[in-house]
Formats: structure tokens, C-alpha cells, sequence
């Protein structure tokens, strides 16, 4: 199994994951147009996309999600609550097809296990995906971290992680203050403190990968995120990778 990020960020969010012969995007906040160059630059193209995972249903998880599913026609997996927050009904019924983010569902070669998490969202979602070999862990758009996402991500051979904000930095930035709120309440986003306690809190003895994700570009520096997590690992900081808004992140593998 192996991953890549086309774009993380307030801007727009894309992830692949791919195994033998499926490949799944999860969430695309970017249009068609924009989304076509960045799978090109993975080696991936439209119409190889098998299937759409959405998180939930903000402008840049879901976006461009309609035009995109439509060109390639892949089907929209969804939960119930994002797909008539996000108007998913406009898709002919064959192809969206809900979920329940307390029960595994398979789609071609890879095992996905949902899970829900506290966003500010209408039924928001976040994954565990599995070739019968390896786990991979995405988790973004959280603001706290429970129990249950602490269970779902043990044991992951890799992680794509939210750091979104350096707390010090929202605090004095350039957001009103409403929106600080947001993003730093209960339902908003992991900060790196966060997103370093919830690693501590995790078996990484399996760990390949560790991706900061997410990352505001006013309220964080990937240098912050990796100084954070790398606190915990007992790693040098520059040994973790950060995705970037507009490259993401090139092909990852579990071995």
C-alpha cells in the first residue's frame, strides 16, 4: 500500500491511497481543473480513480468532489449526514454510496475502517486503511482527541496527522477573534501540543511514516509541527515531513 498528498491546507485537501489494483482519493477541495496536474504529477490520472472518500462536507474536503466523481465516475462514499450537508443527492444513486463510521466496508483491495470524530461538521468522519498487511492512519478537522480515535489509530505502520496550528502563534495572529475560537475549540483543529500528546498516547513501534498535516499558513510553521512530534519520537525534527499546501507530498510506502 502506498500514499500521497496532492494538497493540504485551509486552500484545499486531496489524498491518495492506492493498493494492487485500487486507488482511492480521499476528500478533493480542489476543481477538476486544479486536481487534474496534481494527480498527473503523482502518475495518476482521472479516470484510474476508483472511488472518493469524503471526511465531511467543508468547502476544501468537498468542494470539488461533484465535478470530479461525475468526470471520472468514480463512486462517492460518504456518511449519511455529509452527503445531504454537501447535496451529494445530486449524484445518480448507483453512485454514492453511504457508510456508517462505526463499521468497516471494503472497496477493491483496501480495508477501510471510519471513525468518528468531533469537528464542526454534520456527520464528519476520519480513516483507518488496511491491505491485510499494513494500517495507515488519517486524521484531520478534529478538534480534541477521544478515546475512540486513540483505539482506531494504535498499531498504524503510518500516520497522516493534524498539526494545524501553533497555539501561541493563533493566539496573536491576524484571526478575528471568533474564529480563533473555532479553530481552537473543541471542534476545530488538533494543534501541534494536540497532536503530540495524541502520540504519545499511541503504539508507534510499527511507525514508517509520520506526515504533519493540515498546517494553517498563518498559524503554524512546519518547523514548529516537526520540532512537536519529533519531541515524542525522540527523532531529530527534520526526519518528518510536513505536507505542503500547494505540492502535498510525493508516493509513501509500507513495506
Amino acid at each position: 500500500m502506498r500514499f500521497a498528498s496532492l494538497g493540504s491546507g485551509s486552500r484545499g485537501n486531496a489524498t491518495l491511497v492506492q493498493h494492487a489494483d485500487t486507488t482511492l482519493l480521499i476528500d478533493c477541495g480542489f476543481s477538476r481543473k486544479q486536481l487534474e496536474p496534481r494527480l498527473q504529477r503523482m502518475g495518476v490520472a482521472l479516470k484510474d480513480l476508483d472511488a472518493v472518500l469524503v471526511t465531511h462536507e467543508h468547502g476544501d474536503h468537498a468542494g470539488g468532489v461533484l465535478s470530479v466523481a461525475r468526470a471520472a465516475g468514480a463512486s462517492v462514499w460518504t456518511t449519511q449526514g455529509t452527503a445531504r450537508a454537501a447535496r451529494f443527492d445530486q449524484l445518480p444513486a448507483s453512485q454514492l454510496k453511504l457508510f456508517h463510521a462505526h463499521e468497516t466496508f471494503t472497496i477493491g483491495d483496501i480495508e477501510i475502517r471510519p471513525f468518528a470524530v468531533p469537528h464542526d461538521a454534520r456527520e464528519p468522519s476520519q480513516f483507518v486503511f488496511a491491505d491485510g498487511q499494513s494500517q495507515l492512519g488519517l486524521l484531520t478537522d478534529v478538534g480534541e482527541i477521544t478515546p475512540h480515535i486513540v483505539d482506531m489509530l494504535q498499531d498504524c505502520d503510518a500516520l497522516m496527522l493534524e498539526a494545524n496550528h501553533d497555539e501561541a502563534m493563533l493566539e496573536n495572529g491576524p484571526y478575528p477573534p471568533a474564529l480563533k475560537r473555532r479553530v481552537g475549540g473543541r471542534l476545530g483543529h488538533l494543534s501541534n501540543r494536540q497532536s503530540a500528546e495524541l502520540l504519545q498516547r499511541l503504539d508507534c513501534s510499527r511507525l514508517q511514516h509520520l506526515i504533519a498535516m493540515h498546517l494553517s499558513e498563518k498559524n503554524n510553521q512546519p518547523q514548529l509541527a516537526q520540532e512537536a512530534l519529533a519531541a515524542v519520537l525522540s527523532c531529530p525534527a527534520n526526519e518528518l515531513d510536513c505536507a505542503d499546501q500547494d505540492q502535498g507530498f510525493d508516493w509513501r510506502s509500507l513495506h
